[in-house]
């Protein structure tokens, strides 16, 4: 909002600005469809406030119509000249509203809400959220504050306390996300949270006091009102306008297209884990929490389960298994994930080898427990009828430096070409600060691909010939993929050999992808299929390829990456991607046309909201349920509901 008025008049900047919407910029990622629904949105509540071909839906405040100063220039709603501010027909009190805007030159407008038509213009009702061109513009309050009342401010986890400016610059596009809840309203710009705040408490009303704003009886207590865009004087443009209004209890509608009727019950009942205590040495209740479930094709009808504390065991893969046999026990030389700030390091992948009839390797993947790395090593067990491996086989193949505690990934995979192929986070934080997502010259936000069995280079390990990116220069030869955030989990079909990922996001999209060979998946220019910070896309970057499916974070707010079930004992779920929600316990299952590779059905597999950590496969294709409990009761297995059932369940 500024005090002085502008009006159009036709200059060189204002028509560069008018052509610029008839063109795309090459510096701007693909994003998601333009004025359309994604699926996910159209399965969840989301309906567009602007279809992109006409101004049904908005009048000009106080008028029943609109004017001839708002028009609709390729597929956007542009005040090409004065128009008046405009609002909906419809009024909202609790919605969630993402829009795109493109500003000119030193230009200005906004977006209000719970706007009234009373007796002054609308800023005198509606609390406003500011759009400008943040570096030629005039107004000391920047696009995306909360004008007078909110300003960025870094989460208190965040090292960086830096006020962050997540603009692009004047005439490219910028995405905008407000909530405006009962108690829980947020802005995002450019899929960066900005703040958080609550109208219902006494900072609000204080805020309000210390502005502009504090002699206007009813600005920002409504309610409910109108959603006003601001014309200021200047050009701006809007588009892909979308809404979902939230129900009284704060829930929106899933996306999903029916529910299965299953229920999870405990796999191994009897199941006893070798040396495990739930009571530390210092009297502590210690959950044990699961990362990886796996098998080795060796005809042993045994099951490797790793947990992240560091130890790791095998079984018999029978429902009536009691015993356990502790493999090797890190504990120690492995990050304690209960030590501060570590709830994402410890033993976070095992992957056995595929000649382990032969040789006995196999694969972890564990944070160093006093320096700031991750290290991927080979252990043996001895081909002499042991079940134990050898503490001292360890073999690092190699070590990757970990600038911060969070998105270390870890999950791993040997792929049907006999390559290793491994899961790496960005490096942590927020925003990737370091940009590695898009930097092809080190490890970090990238899916690796490495040859285990043939060193080369003075290194445990060898690049693989075909490796997308061994030929270019200052790009890491191990690269698979890039431009993930931080994928949990990765793991392959067994029956196609397609690698499926579940990508963790950070404010408002979690994704599933499915890797390709030098695909670029976008992080971190974008969160799934939409914009993302202010970063410009390195020189020479793939485009990138959008995710499989996504859902918002009023769905769910971290993904956890399944697999796909190619068991027959339950026909519902055979084929299809099983994957969870660790914060709302939400399981789904989703299908995806092997013919143009998109999601076709999107279904609820339990209704019962279940902590998943991981899920696990056996050499059947069946798929398991992986979580952490006190008691030790981890392993989970899908099944048809009855009447009564033991439900997995966080505690």
């Amino acid at each position: 909002m500024k005090q002085a008025t502008r009006f159009f008049t036709t200059t060189s900047a204002s028509l560069a600005f008018l052509a610029s919407l008839f063109v795309v910029n090459s510096a701007v990622r693909a994003e998601a469809p333009i004025n359309q629904l994604t699926q996910s949105e159209q399965r969840s509540g989301w309906k567009l406030l602007f279809d992109g071909k006409t101004t049904d839906g908005w009048r000009n405040y106080k008028k029943d119509s609109i004017s001839d100063g708002w028009q609709i220039i390729d597929g956007a709603l542009v005040r090409a000249k004065r128009g008046g501010d405009i609002i909906t027909k419809d009024k909202f009190d609790s919605f969630e509203l993402s829009l795109e805007y493109k500003i000119s030159k030193g230009g200005n407008s906004g977006v209000m809400f719970h706007v009234a038509e009373t007796d002054g213009p609308p800023w005198h009702t509606g609390p406003e959220v500011q759009v400008q061109d943040n570096v030629d513009g005039h107004d000391p309050q920047k696009a995306g504050w909360l004008y007078q009342l909110h300003a960025p401010e870094a989460p208190n986890w965040s090292p960086d306390k830096s006020i962050t400016d997540a603009t692009r610059p004047a005439g490219q596009w910028n995405q905008l996300y407000i909530r405006i809840a009962k108690k829980d309203c947020e802005v995002c710009m450019n899929g960066v949270r900005y703040f958080r705040f609550d109208m219902t408490k006494a900072d609000w009303k204080e805020r309000i006091a210390k502005s502009k704003f504090a002699s206007l009886p009813n600005f920002g207590t409504l309610g409910e009102g109108y959603l006003c865009l601001q014309d200021h004087g200047d050009e701006v443009a809007y588009r892909s306008i979308k809404l979902r209004e939230i129900a009284d209890d704060g829930s929106v509608p899933q996306p999903i297209d029916g529910s299965l009727n299953l229920t999870s019950n405990l796999a191994f009942p009897n199941l006893q884990w070798d040396q495990w205590e739930a009571v530390d040495d210092a009297g502590k209740i210690r959950d044990l929490r699961l990362m990886e479930l796996t098998y080795a094709k060796d005809g042993s009808n045994r099951l490797y389960a790793a947990s992240q504390y560091g130890a790791i065991w095998s079984f018999e893969n029978r429902s009536d298994v009691a015993e356990s046999k502790m493999v090797l026990d890190l504990r120690g030389k492995v990050k304690d994930w209960k030590s501060r700030g570590a709830n994402e390091e410890g033993l976070l992948g095992l992957s056995m080898h595929p000649d382990f009839k032969s040789n006995g390797y196999f694969y972890v993947y564990y944070t160093h427990p006093t320096e700031k790395k991750s290290v991927l090593s080979r252990f043996t067990i001895p081909r002499d009828g042991s079940l134990a491996a050898d503490p001292s086989s360890e073999l690092v193949i190699m070590e990757i430096d970990q600038p911060y505690l969070n998105h270390n990934g870890g999950s791993m995979e040997f792929g049907p070409d006999g390559f290793l192929y491994i899961g790496m986070g960005d490096g942590g934080d927020r925003n990737d600060p370091h940009g590695n997502g898009q930097n092809l010259a080190v490890l970090l936000g990238k899916i690796l691909r490495i040859d285990v069995d043939h060193p080369a280079a003075g290194k445990n390990y060898g690049v693989p010939a075909d490796n997308p990116f061994v030929d270019k220069e200052n790009a890491a030869g191990e690269i698979f993929a890039y431009g993930v955030r931080n994928p949990w989990r990765i793991a392959f079909d067994p029956k196609t050999g397609d690698l499926w990922a579940g990508d963790v996001g950070q404010e408002l999209w979690e994704e599933i992808l499915v890797v390709k060979k030098g695909g670029n998946y976008g992080w971190s220019t974008r969160e799934g299929s939409h914009a993302f910070g202010n970063k410009a896309a390195d020189d020479g970057a793939s485009p990138a390829i959008e995710p499989v499916w996504e859902y918002d974070h009023q769905i769910g707010k971290s993904i956890t990456g399944g697999r796909v079930c190619r068991s027959d004992r339950l026909p519902q779920i055979n084929g299809k991607y099983l994957y969870a929600d660790y914060v709302t316990g939400r399981v789904w299952a989703l299908t995806r046309s092997a013919e143009t590779g998109l999601a076709t059905r999107n279904e609820q597999a339990i209704p019962d909201s279940v902590a998943v950590l991981s899920f696990g496969q056996d050499e059947s294709g069946e798929v398991y349920i992986l979580t952490n409990s006190s008691r030790g009761e981890c392993i989970y297995r899908f099944d048809k509901a009855v009447a009564k059932t033991d439900v997995a369940k966080s505690e």
